[in-house]
C-alpha cells in the first residue's frame, strides 16, 4: 500500500521545527512550537484543523461508555474502571490484551522502523505530536477526569507543556543517533604498502520493546518523553497507563497508530495494554525478555522494584523525594510569600515537584519590610495562601481535585503530626459538586523534636507541607544535604541575600545532583519547568535516576552497529 504520508511531506512540514527544536536545546532559551492558550485552538485559529474547548468536550464525551477502538492484535476482551476525580464514572473501555500475540506483532515492524534511519522516524513522531497537538482540547478534558487537575492547567500542562516534553525527546534522539555518521571511509597509511582502506557503515539499533508505565497525575507530561524518546530511537511502545488515567494515553496510542500506517509502517509500533486496578500487568511485563526499555513514574517502591529486578532492560525512573526551601532572608518578602502559596496551592500540591519541608531559622530572617519571626513568617504565609484561595471560584481553579482517597487521608492526619499553622478547608465545586476539593495544611514542626524527624524526613504526597524550625541558615543546609541524600528531591528552593549562604547551597545542590530555583518571587515557580531550556529531575539523587530530558535520558535506548568492508 502506497504510503499517504512520505517523507517529502514530512519534511516539507516538520524540518524546520526540529532545525528550531535542535538549536533551542543547545541556546535553553524560551520556545514552544505549541500555543498554551486555548484561543489558539479552534476554527479559525493559530493551530490549523484544531479543536476549541466546546468541540473538544463533545470528543471527550463521544468516547465516554463505550469501547476504545485500537485494531490491536491479541485482543481478548474489554476492561475499564476509571472514575473522574469529579465525581463521575468516564465508563470508558479498553481492549484487553493477550501480550503474548500482542509482543510478536509489535517486533515484526522494527526492521523497516530501524531501517528508516533517524530523520525520518523524529519526522514521524513530530506528525503524531502535531496531530495531538490540534486535538489538545480534548487531551485536556481527558486529563483533567482522570487526574483532577483544573482544566485550564489539564489543557496547558497536558497539552502543550507535554507535546513540547515530547519534542524535545525527539531532537535529543535525532541529536544522539546523528552523532556518528551514517558512512565513513577509513585509510591507514602503509607507508611503501598500499594503504588499508574499509568503507564502515553505522546504524543505530534500537534496543527492543519499551514498556511505558504511565502516572496517575500528569499522565501525558510524564508519559510523552518515554513514549517519544523510544519510539524516536527506533524503538516499539507498550503503553500500559495507571488504571485511573488510561484515557489520556489511549488517544495518545490511537493517533501514533494512526500516522505510522499512513507513513508506510506498521501500526503495531505503538500498542496500549490496560488494566485494571490492583492488577500485576506492569511487573510481569517488566521481567520478560522481550521488553529492553522501561518507562516509569510513581511510587519509590514500585520504582526500586523495576530497578532491581528488570535486569534485562535499561530502566528510566522518576519516583518520590522531599523537596525542600530554605528560607534564609529575602529582599521581597510579600514576592516571597504569593510565590510559595502559589507553589504550595497548585493543582492541590499534587504533583512531585511541590515544596513540601519549608526550613525557617528559629530566630527569624531579615527581610525587605524588617526583621521577621519564625513565626511570623508561618503566620503570613498561611494568610498568603487563605488570601490566594480566599474565593472558591478562583481556588477550584487553582487547586482542581484531590486525584485518591491515599492522599485527602493524608491532609486529614497532617494535624496530628504537629502544630497545625493552617488549616485544610473543603471547598464545594460549583460544576462538579461530588468532586473532593481540598486547600493546603502547613503544619508546625522543630527539627530539634526527635518526634518531628520522620515527618520532615519522608514524602507527604498532596497538599501537606511543613514549616521546619532550624537553629540556623547553616543548619538548614545541612537537613537540606542529608535529605536529598536519603530521600532526593526533584528541586529545591532558596531565598537569601547573602553570598555566603547562597553558594552553600548552590554548592550543596551540586554535590548532591539537586535542581535549585533561587529568590523566586514573580511569576515562575519552584515546581514549574520549561521544556527546552528547564531539565526535570537530575537522575542524580535518590527522587530519580533520569532527567527529562537529557542526551543521557535518550542515549542508551539504541546502540550503534558498524558493518567494515574493504574499499
Amino acid at each position: 500500500m502506497t504510503p499517504s504520508l512520505t517523507p517529502a511531506q514530512l519534511a516539507h512540514r516538520h524540518r524546520g521545527t526540529l532545525d528550531t527544536a535542535l538549536e533551542t536545546i543547545r541556546s535553553r532559551g524560551y520556545w514552544s512550537p505549541y500555543p498554551e492558550h486555548p484561543k489558539a485552538y479552534g476554527d479559525g485559529a493559530t493551530v490549523l484543523n484544531s479543536l476549541d474547548a466546546e468541540q473538544g468536550l463533545v470528543a471527550f464525551n463521544a468516547v465516554r461508555d463505550a469501547r476504545f477502538e485500537l485494531d490491536q492484535p491479541g485482543t481478548t476482551g474489554w476492561i475499564g474502571g476509571e472514575h473522574s476525580p469529579y465525581g463521575f464514572a468516564l465508563g470508558v473501555t479498553y481492549p484487553k490484551a493477550d501480550v503474548d500475540q500482542l509482543l510478536p506483532a509489535m517486533r515484526a515492524g522494527v526492521p523497516a522502523w530501524r531501517d528508516a534511519g533517524p530523520e525520518l522516524r523524529a519526522l514521524v513522531c513530530l506528525e503524531i505530536l502535531a496531530r495531538i497537538n490540534a486535538h489538545t482540547m480534548e487531551f485536556a478534558h481527558a486529563v483533567m477526569h482522570t487526574s483532577g487537575q483544573a482544566f485550564m492547567m489539564a489543557m496547558q500542562a497536558g497539552g502543550p507543556h507535554a507535546q513540547d516534553r515530547g519534542l524535545e525527546a525527539v531532537t535529543y534522539a535525532f541529536a544522539e543517533q546523528t552523532r556518528t555518521p551514517e558512512l565513513a571511509s577509513w585509510t591507514k597509511p602503509q607507508g611503501k604498502r598500499d594503504p588499508l582502506e574499509l568503507t564502515k557503515e553505522f546504524t543505530a539499533v534500537p534496543r527492543g520493546v519499551s514498556l511505558l508505565i504511565g502516572c496517575n497525575t500528569f499522565p501525558t507530561w510524564n508519559g510523552f518523553p518515554g513514549l517519544f524518546a523510544s519510539l524516536a530511537t527506533g524503538n516499539p511502545v507498550l503503553v500500559k497507563p495507571h488504571p485511573h488515567a488510561v484515557l489520556p494515553l489511549a488517544i495518545a496510542v490511537r493517533f501514533a497508530r494512526e500516522v505510522l500506517a499512513a507513513a508506510g509502517f506498521s501500526r503495531d509500533l505503538v500498542t496500549l495494554v490496560a488494566e485494571e486496578e490492583g492488577g500485576t500487568i506492569a511487573a510481569d511485563l517488566a521481567q520478560r525478555p522481550e521488553i529492553r526499555v522501561i518507562d516509569y513514574t510513581g511510587s519509590t517502591a514500585f520504582g526500586d522494584w523495576l530497578e532491581t529486578h528488570a535486569r534485562q532492560a535499561q530502566v528510566y525512573t522518576e519516583k518520590a523525594g522531599v523537596n525542600t526551601v530554605v528560607i534564609d532572608s529575602t529582599d521581597d518578602y510579600k514576592g516571597m510569600l504569593a510565590n510559595l502559596a502559589f507553589s504550595l496551592s497548585l493543582y492541590s500540591g499534587q504533583m512531585c515537584t511541590t515544596p513540601q519541608n519549608l526550613l525557617i531559622p528559629r530566630h527569624g530572617i531579615a527581610t525587605d519590610d524588617g526583621e521577621k519571626t519564625y513565626d511570623q513568617i508561618v503566620s503570613d504565609l498561611a494568610a498568603a495562601v487563605e488570601k490566594l484561595l480566599g474565593d472558591d471560584a478562583r481556588a477550584v481553579g487553582l487547586l482542581g481535585a484531590i486525584v485518591n482517597p491515599a492522599v485527602r487521608e493524608r491532609v486529614e492526619q497532617a494535624p496530628t503530626l504537629g502544630d497545625v499553622a493552617l488549616r485544610s478547608r473543603s471547598i464545594v465545586h460549583p460544576e462538579f459538586p461530588d468532586a473532593t476539593v481540598r486547600t493546603p495544611v502547613i503544619v508546625r514542626l522543630d527539627a530539634s523534636k526527635p518526634e518531628h524527624e520522620a515527618a520532615y524526613r519522608s514524602e507527604c504526597f498532596g497538599p501537606v507541607s511543613f514549616a521546619v524550625a532550624v537553629d540556623s541558615a547553616d543548619a538548614a543546609v545541612e537537613l537540606l544535604r542529608s535529605t536529598i541524600a536519603e530521600q532526593g528531591a526533584m528541586t529545591v528552593g532558596g531565598y537569601t541575600t547573602s553570598a555566603d549562604v547562597e553558594r552553600k547551597l548552590v554548592d550543596v545542590c551540586l554535590e548532591e545532583c539537586a535542581q535549585l530555583s533561587l529568590n523566586l518571587t514573580g511569576g515562575v515557580y519552584v515546581n514549574q519547568t520549561s521544556a527546552f531550556s528547564d531539565f526535570h529531575g537530575s537522575g542524580g539523587n535518590p527522587a530519580a535516576n533520569a532527567a527529562l530530558v537529557d542526551a543521557a535520558f535518550v542515549a542508551n535506548r539504541f546502540r550503534v552497529v558498524e558493518v567494515r568492508r574493504p574499499l
